[in-house]
């Protein structure tokens, strides 16, 4: 009987495995938490702002030229951690990796433009996926 189990949970596994092609579509960054706050009236919303560096980009301005600006990529991104982080403002400074090429998702009426990434287990271990210092935000996991 126990090895009924043991086959039942390999072949889960294996049906849940996705191609290399779908895999290499997603973009997980690292980005900095600039604010956070519970979400009122939801036990496990949190909502974030999150910095995920600077980009270049093409201004046209009336003269008709074209002007490079840089600009923050800073998105909000609702989570729902807020149970492992009882008083939300921990979170504010952290760096963390987020997957940043979701479609955009209301939560709560509330859009959310990424994830963030954290393990945690059955037993209540939480932990989120926070890259070394030397890690610049805006780095992609490769």
């Amino acid at each position: 009987m126990e090895n009924d189990n043991l086959k039942l949970k390999k072949e889960e596994i294996l049906a849940e495995k996705i191609g290399y092609d779908d895999f290499v579509k997603v973009e997980m960054k690292a980005g900095q938490i600039l604010s956070a706050e519970k979400v009122p009236e939801t036990d496990k919303l949190v909502k974030l702002s999150v910095d995920f560096g600077s980009f270049k980009t093409e201004v046209k301005k009336e003269d008709g030229t074209v002007e490079i600006q840089e600009a923050k990529d800073v998105r909000q991104i609702i989570s729902g951690i807020s149970l492992y982080f009882p008083d939300a403002s921990v979170l504010v400074g952290k760096k963390c990796m987020f997957v940043t090429n979701l479609e955009p998702r209301k939560i709560k009426g509330l859009e959310s433009n990424g994830m963030i990434l954290a393990l945690s287990t059955e037993d209540g271990k939480f932990s989120l996926l926070e890259p070394s210092a030397e890690i610049p935000i805006g780095t992609k996991a490769k």
